[in-house]
């Protein structure tokens, strides 16, 4: 399997899931780190999360919703937790499947790219 890099997943597009698509293995899933190396696997390699700190509460929520956005325009949608006013932690999976699917990654380096904008 080729290694993705961030811009060619930051140039696809998420296709649309509802279920019947294989579940990424432990070893696909690292690959695809390679182009998303903020994120880090769970150890049961079926979630990829990243944590993200902003100045205050209102930064978090503008954050939140910008991450909103995006997975609204993918079709993808990530769990997001805002924990201690300010802290915001993205949780990516593939519900349908129960795993993680290339559409994580996808929507992980395009948060990566919208954090790098906000930088």
């Amino acid at each position: 399997m080729n290694q993705p890099s961030a811009e060619s997943l930051c140039q696809s597009k998420c296709v649309p899931c509802e279920g019947g698509v294989p579940v990424l293995s432990r070893v696909e899933s690292e690959g695809f780190l390679t182009a998303a190396p903020h994120w880090s696997l769970n150890g049961d390699a079926n979630m990829i999360h990243r944590n993200v700190a902003r100045t205050n509460f209102v930064e978090a929520m503008e954050l939140l919703n910008e991450i909103a956005q995006l997975a609204e325009t993918e079709g993808h949608h990530p769990d997001l937790h805002l924990t201690g006013y300010c802290k915001v932690r993205i949780d990516l999976t593939t519900h349908a499947i129960g795993g993680l699917s290339e559409n994580d990654f996808i929507v992980a380096a395009k948060i990566d790219q919208l954090l790098s904008a906000d930088e």
